[in-house]
Parts: structure tokens; sequence; C-alpha cells
């Protein structure tokens, strides 16, 4: 990794020295701020929508721009739709119970948060962060993406029509500004990434002692369970990893099919594929890889595997040619039982390929799901309450859908976040917010005689006391 540039060292530097200073000047923002902030916030993902959408497709090589409009555009809107309501309740102080006397946590901001997005969602996870870190009354620094330049460009100059730079700021640049940025001395750092990276970043982080909330990811799994609505599991299993091509942190990594269902699974999928993608190559509604470097690690995952004999299937129902085309297109690809020791199964695949691991028992399952890193988030699909308890019981993961996938992302009443590999902290609503505050502890001493202050004799008769009330 080269180093940054001197310059580029002392903007960074500079802008959060202002964003500091600014914040010790101004104080905690009021809840009416706040809103007019995000107000801001919003008017910017309307004004600017169709561009957007047409720049996230252009660094993709191309993007379904329905796709773009939900996630990109349309996701953050509905954050910011639940989250400024709330704002004023969740600045109160929050009372605690003691018999010691009044107590109460006051919630306030953190002072300069520092947010890494990453290339998927380069405007989306922008937001989301933003959402949380104006919510709770920080200022905000933002590093994106280098992967996506045109949109980095385009957040940078969309977030400078409307807000000075000692309030929000973007940072662009390649990974060696990344590592600088991740040095400086924040109150806090956000990062949205992969786990080899968060490792950096972690490490980069404790230089300064800056606390860090990792949004990482791994291998999700999914557990059909001999229970579930099989067709309807199985489309919502197959439409999810079409999602972005499979590029999504939550995206179904690969699936545990019942081993007398496994050719059922493959013949259904065949089927409904169709009336979800007719066609791939030229379908502005099928999303390519975000480059060469990507498209060539994804498609190494599939020449390793049938290098291995592994049995693929291509989702490919008007049998295109994809070696041969202006973007880096790639089927929804389905590899039965592939050896653990393949890096389809060893990497997160963030791709268009799905692994089908045949199971007897769900035991089986739930201890290969164990004895491997927690992932981000687990899927569940059937109607038997037992199993159902059983898996969530005896598994950890950031967190769970139920008879669906990645939807648990989306609801702001709930946090979100990894576990081990996969993670640590949790934002969005009301988590967000206390993420990124600092929850005080106030308490009020009474004015009358301190029991733990006075002279006994004997002492011991005192502490019997205390142990047996």
């Amino acid at each position: 990794m080269n180093a940054a540039s001197s310059t580029e060292t002392s903007h960074i530097a500079h802008v959060l020295h202002k964003q500091r200073e600014a914040f010790l000047k101004e104080g905690a923002p009021s809840a009416d701020q706040r809103s007019e902030m995000m107000d801001r916030l919003i008017g910017l993902l309307v004004d600017f929508e169709d561009e957007i959408i047409d720049t996230v497709a252009e660094d993709f090589g191309h993007r379904s721009k329905d796709f773009s409009r939900l996630t990109e555009i349309i996701s953050p809107l509905m954050t910011f739709k639940a989250i400024k309501p709330e704002i004023a309740k969740w600045m109160e102080p929050e009372a605690r119970q003691s018999a010691k006397g009044e107590c109460w946590i006051q919630y306030q901001p953190l002072g300069v948060i520092g947010i890494v997005i990453p290339w998927n969602f380069p405007i989306n996870l922008a937001f989301k962060g933003l959402s949380d870190a104006i919510s709770a009354g920080n200022k905000v620094m933002i590093k994106a993406s280098e992967f996506t330049p045109k949109t980095s460009e385009l957040l940078k100059r969309m977030i400078e029509s409307v807000f000075d730079e000692k309030d929000i700021a973007v940072i662009t640049g390649g990974p060696d500004v990344g590592h600088e940025f991740c040095l400086q001395p924040f109150d806090k750092l956000l990062f949205t990434g992969s786990t080899s990276i968060g490792k950096h970043v972690m490490r980069a982080a404790a230089e300064n002692l800056v606390p860090v909330v990792l949004e990482l990811g791994g291998k999700s799994p999914t557990i059909l369970s001999r229970s579930a609505d099989f067709e309807t599991s199985v489309q919502k299993i197959i439409a999810g990893k079409a999602h972005n091509a499979g590029q999504i942190c939550l995206s179904p990594d690969y699936v545990f099919v019942p081993e007398e269902q496994v050719d059922d699974f493959i013949a259904t999928a065949q089927a409904i594929f169709p009336h979800l993608f007719p066609t791939l190559r030229d379908n502005p509604d099928y999303t390519s890889i975000i480059n060469q470097r990507h498209y060539d690690r994804v498609n190494g995952y599939i020449d390793e595997a049938r290098d291995a004999g592994v049995h693929i299937v291509e989702l490919n129902p008007a049998n295109e040619d994809f070696s041969q085309q202006d973007h880096h297109k790639l089927p929804v690809t389905l590899m039965v039982n592939p050896s653990n020791n393949l890096k389809v199964m060893q990497d997160e695949i963030f791709g268009p390929l799905l692994p089908i691991k045949p199971y007897k028992s769900i035991e089986d399952v739930v201890d290969f799901v164990n004895r491997r890193p927690r992932p981000l988030a687990l899927y569940w699909f059937g109607n038997d309450e037992q199993e159902r308890d059983f898996v969530l019981n005896h598994t950890t993961s950031g967190g769970v859908t139920i008879n669906d996938v990645i939807k648990h992302v989306g609801v702001e009443e709930l946090p979100f976040g990894g576990v081990g590999h996969s993670g640590m902290g949790a934002y969005h609503g009301i988590d967000g917010f206390k993420a990124l505050s600092h929850g005080k502890a106030i308490f009020v001493a009474g004015d009358g005689p301190d029991p733990m202050r006075a002279p006994f004799a004997p002492k011991s008769d005192f502490l019997k006391s205390l142990v047996s009330r």
C-alpha cells in the first residue's frame, strides 16, 4: 500500500480539526437542528435521484436502475422518515431506578464520526451512516470508495452543495487515503466492508484508541427446512442471490437443502428463474460485477470447482454467451455440494454463485455453521417452530430473517451488525443513535449521612448486615 501524499494527509487532518473545533464551539445541536440537517439530506436524494442512479450504473458498468432507485434512494428516504420523528424522544434523559438515589443517563454527541463506506451501495450506506451520526448530533467525515469513483465524486459534490465541511465532509481517494483516514483520532469510526480490510481498519484505529463499529460480512448460511413451503422458499432464495448479482454483504452465501430435495431445488430454480430474468446479458434489470478484478475472482471460484468435479448449473434461460460482453455479467450459478476446502466455501463469495449443501439432519446443519466464523446473517425457511427455535438458540449470527433473506436490515427498529468475524457493534434506528452517542451516567447524591463512610464497630457486623439484606 502506498502512503498517502503529505497534501492528502494534511487535508484530512485539517478537516478533522475544523470539525472538532466547530463541535466544541457550537455544542450539541438541538433536535430541530438535527431534523433540519436531515431535511437537507432528504432534499439531496430527491434532487439528485436520476443522476445518482445513472452514475452508479456507470461505475458498475451496468446496474439495474430499478434496483438502484430502491436501494440508493427509497431505502435511505424511508430511514429518515422513521428516524426524524424520534430524535427529540431519544435525546431525553433516560431515567434509571436505584435505591441509592436519583440517577439517569444523558445521551450526548461523541463529536466527530468517521465513516468508511464500500462500493456495493455507495449512496445508501453513506446516507444510512449519516442518519445515525446526525440523529446523535455529531459532525461527520466520510471516506468514499475508490471502486465507484464517479459516484464518490457525485457524493462529494452533493454534500458540498448544502453543507459546510465543518459539519459534513466527503474524502475521496485510493486505499492509501483510506488508510490515512482510519489513522485519524476520530471520536468513533464506522466501517462497512470485508473482514480482511476490517482487520486493517481496527489496527489503524487502535493507534489513537478510536472505538469502532465494524459491519463486515462472511458466509451467511441459508437453511431450507423440510417443513418449508418449498417453491416459495426457493424463489425467495434465488431472487435474493440475484439481487445486485450477489454483491451484498447479506446475500445468502450458501444453502442447506435436505438431501432428498436437491434435485427438486435445482429443477425449481431453473423453472422460476426465467420469470425473474428471461434474459441476462442485455437485460437492464440484471446487474454486472463491479470490475474486472472481481469478475476474475468469481470466475476463479467456478473454474476451481469445475476442475474439482463439482456439478455446476447455470441459471441462463436464453443460453447466452458471456465470454464476449461490454460489461462483467455472470449468471446465477448453482454449485452442488462443493468440497469445504474449495475457495467458494472458504471466502465470502460476493457474486452470483450459490453452493448447495445437502443435509440429513438439522443437528448436522447447526454443527456445520457453528464450526465456522460467525456470519453476519442467517436465514431459515420453514414452518416447524420447534426446529426454528432449535436453530435460533444453537447458532450465533449478526441477525436473522425467517422465511426470506436480507429483509431484517430494512427494519429500523432492529439493531444491525455482526458478531465475531462478521463485525462488532450495531447501528440503525435508536441503536445507531446510542452507538454514536455517549451515554453519560449521572447520579445525584443525597444530603443525609453516608453509611459507607460512617465508623462501624465491629465492622464485621456491618458487612454481615449488607449481605443478609
